[in-house]
């Protein structure tokens, strides 16, 4: 942008980082009304093992991951953005009734893949686009702001969910056809995003050839150090899995979940507008921090107050990463590049979490529970120490 901006909430939350944020928050609504119940509906209504729901997890992250890179890079060349997130958010929604439906685990991992799909189609293109919709300097508040309206989708889907099995307790199956209600107006107030012209955006340069050379070492530096986490990072559904393994109920599962993700909406913001000024890999590297911290601490968690501040914390770690690394991300490759190196980051991450979920299961069901956690602790503490060779940039001096 040609005018310096300052930093004002005014200016971060304008029409498409909201509009966007609405779309999140819908979506997330309609998945979290599922996530914390899908890994119970497997292991008690279709009879699989742990192992089974960490090799859904991983292969269904790892589908989505494959085509981030794909329609990132598909997205930069032709500078359109909205037909990858509408096609995206629709598949998504258009996959969670087969769920409901399934009769085995294999059923409910094409499904999930399905799912996963319409997220690797989106993600990036999305991402993207919210990083245009706002100066350099206020990257890292837009993605917290947005973390935040996403979020809170995420906090009060399990509150529908605990609402409509309190009601009808013996119907799992047909909460995940009510979920698909407020996927469609996701997909609906997409359309009220603006898209800058091409040649606002350099569409002509934009037609080159790219190859892995053109990212910067620093690009590649941060790749690796996330990737390095994301091989021991475990889907989110091995925490649950552990509260209920102590004995903690169905409800208060679900209730530890929403508060989890209440807290990372409710810190991501401040977090987000935090790493513009003082810089995202510290950022991250205290959230790597706080991630081996909590890891450790469920090996040893056993009463429900453990559990909670465990989960707040967790939170906390989430709001410092999430967000903060898209951004950093964006600061380090190209300006024309961002989709691009968005998607590569992604992908990268989601093929490492086949391999961290499938191990993640083998270690509880083979050695105990604590194993699970004693590996995502070592690799926290590994992509930590690699991250402090990353060389930021300010991204206003790019």
């Amino acid at each position: 942008m040609p005018e310096s901006i300052v930093q004002t909430k005014n200016k971060v939350l304008n029409r498409n980082v909201v509009t966007l944020g609405l779309v999140s928050f819908l979506s997330d609504l309609s998945s979290e009304m599922l996530y914390p119940i899908t890994p119970l509906f497997l292991t008690s209504v279709l009879g699989a093992s742990m192992t089974n729901v960490g090799f859904i997890e991983g292969l269904a992250e790892g589908i989505s991951s494959l085509l981030k890179t794909f329609s990132g890079r598909w997205s930069d060349r032709i500078q359109k953005r909205k037909p990858f997130v509408i096609a995206g958010y629709l598949l998504a929604t258009l996959a969670k009734p087969l769920t409901g439906a399934a009769a085995s685990w294999t059923e409910v991992l094409i499904a999930r893949g399905s799912d996963r799909v319409g997220k690797g189609l989106r993600t990036a293109p999305r991402d993207a686009l919210l990083a245009e919709a706002v100066a350099p300097e206020l990257r890292g508040a837009a993605f917290g702001w947005h973390r935040l309206m996403d979020t809170m989708g995420a906090a009060l889907g399990p509150l529908l969910a605990i609402w409509f099995l309190s009601e009808s307790p013996e119907s799992l199956r047909t909460i995940y056809y009510w979920a698909v209600i407020p996927g469609l107006l996701s997909v609906a107030v997409i359309f009220a995003v603006r898209e800058k012209p091409v040649h606002d955006i350099q569409s002509n340069q934009t037609q080159q050839k790219w190859v892995w050379g053109d990212l910067t070492g620093d690009f590649k530096m941060y790749l690796f150090a996330w990737t390095v986490f994301s091989v021991a990072n475990s889907s989110d559904v091995f925490l649950l899995m552990k509260a209920k393994q102590m004995g903690i109920n169905f409800t208060h599962v679900i209730a530890l979940y929403c508060f989890y993700n209440l807290v990372y909406a409710l810190a991501s913001p401040s977090l987000g507008g935090l790493s513009d000024r003082l810089g995202r890999k510290h950022l991250l590297i205290f959230g790597l921090g706080v991630f081996s911290f909590v890891y450790f601490g469920f090996t040893y968690a056993s009463e429900l107050w453990h559990f909670v501040a465990l989960f707040g914390t967790y939170g906390l770690y989430m709001a410092a990463t999430d967000g903060v690394g898209k951004a950093l991300a964006v600061d380090l490759v190209d300006s024309r590049q961002k989709a691009t190196g968005l998607g590569i980051l992604g992908t990268f991450t989601g093929l490492a979490t086949i391999i961290s979920s499938t191990v993640a299961g083998l270690l509880w069901d083979r050695w105990g529970s604590e194993w699970t956690f004693y590996y995502g602790v070592a690799g926290g503490l590994a992509s930590a120490a690699i991250l402090s060779f990353v060389r930021e940039r300010q991204p206003s001096s790019r």
